[in-house]
């Protein structure tokens, strides 16, 4: 007899929200923090947290069993990958990118179905609001959690590309929507021959330029206000752009790769980091979920393949191209001019 297959991946999946969601609120309140400054009993925690009685032992033992704390004579603490990545107190922290997902994706995803069918985002701009970079760069609050969201998104893989890419072989490069400037914090920090540019909208700069002092870096990297839109990318040996083709439709991808052509010498390169989905688009989860996000975020944006990326690049005239494994669904697509 056939064995009757088992529903565990099913009701995972279609229950994840419940882990999801007990992460991102211990995120909010800042579990992780507390824990890394030294393990707590539940009484302890619980009256630092604010928690009422009733749900405390299930919310703190619940993040036991996913894996996140560790708890052992009535004692929880981090377990090493939260207390490195979650602890705010850590410039590993990449709990911003989970901060917004929070604050903005949850409620956004609970309408998929709604843009699965209508095709139209599902934020901000939803019933006739600001398009989502409208409205973010409208409040300065929102503007910085959101520049915060996208350090922690690309902190890991910008850490690798400084390890991985040939930096030897250049000076310069300009980061293209560098946010708050984490990809030229651990790119530039790594190698103290290189001078960066972050380019990105005029509202960025301060935010830009407190985050490059603080990391030391005042003098090798300079802020140059500007639209990918209506201005040409600042002039540099590599140009680097994460996290930024795969808001757009066709049309302005190719436009963005085009104009990083144009600003690179003969031999520059260009360097594309993204979740990029796998080009049999069967395995990278992670990539075909953040084109759904896409889908809600955006008009027009779609993540691709790294075949895809290749293919617009050459087009563009870049004469090599190739795809490499970053970290996790993280890769890089770098074009030489």
């Amino acid at each position: 007899m056939n064995a009757i297959p088992s529903p565990d991946q099913i009701m995972q999946v279609g229950l994840g929200f419940w882990a999801s969601k007990t992460l991102l609120s211990a995120v909010e309140m800042e579990v992780f923090t507390e824990l890394a400054r030294r393990p707590v009993d539940l009484a302890t925690l619980r009256g630092r947290l604010g928690l009422h009685p009733r749900s405390a032992a299930d919310f703190l033992d619940a993040p036991v069993a996913l894996g996140f704390l560790e708890r052992s004579g009535g004692f929880y603490r981090n377990a090493p990958a939260t207390d490195y990545y979650l602890d705010k107190h850590k410039p590993s922290y990449l709990g911003g990118i989970l901060e917004m997902a929070n604050h903005r994706l949850y409620p956004f995803w609970g309408t998929l179905t709604e843009a699965l069918r209508t095709g139209q985002p599902q934020n901000e701009a939803k019933g006739g609001g600001l398009p989502l970079f409208e409205s973010l760069y409208a409040d300065p609050n929102r503007l910085k959690e959101f520049l915060k969201a996208m350090s922690g998104m690309s902190s890991g893989a910008a850490m690798v590309i400084a390890e991985k890419f040939p930096w030897h072989n250049y000076g310069t490069f300009a980061d293209i929507g560098a946010a708050q400037g984490e990809a030229i914090v651990r790119i530039a920090g790594a190698h103290p021959h290189l001078t960066a540019i972050g380019f990105d909208l005029a509202e960025v700069g301060p935010i830009f330029e407190e985050h490059i002092e603080v990391n030391g870096l005042a003098g090798r990297a300079t802020f140059v206000p500007g639209s990918f839109f209506t201005d040409p990318m600042p002039k540099a040996d590599v140009i680097t752009m994460g996290h930024i083709l795969h808001d757009w439709d066709l049309e302005v991808k190719a436009m963005l790769i085009a104009k990083a052509f144009d600003a690179l010498p003969e031999g520059g390169s260009l360097l594309v980091y993204e979740t990029l989905i796998d080009d049999d688009r069967s395995h990278n989860a992670t990539g075909l979920l953040m084109s759904l996000n896409m889908l809600i975020e955006t008009p027009g944006g779609f993540d691709y393949t790294g075949a895809d990326c290749q293919g617009w690049m050459r087009e563009a005239g870049f004469r090599d191209t190739r795809v490499e494994h970053l970290a996790g669904p993280e890769f890089m697509v770098v074009g030489i001019k």
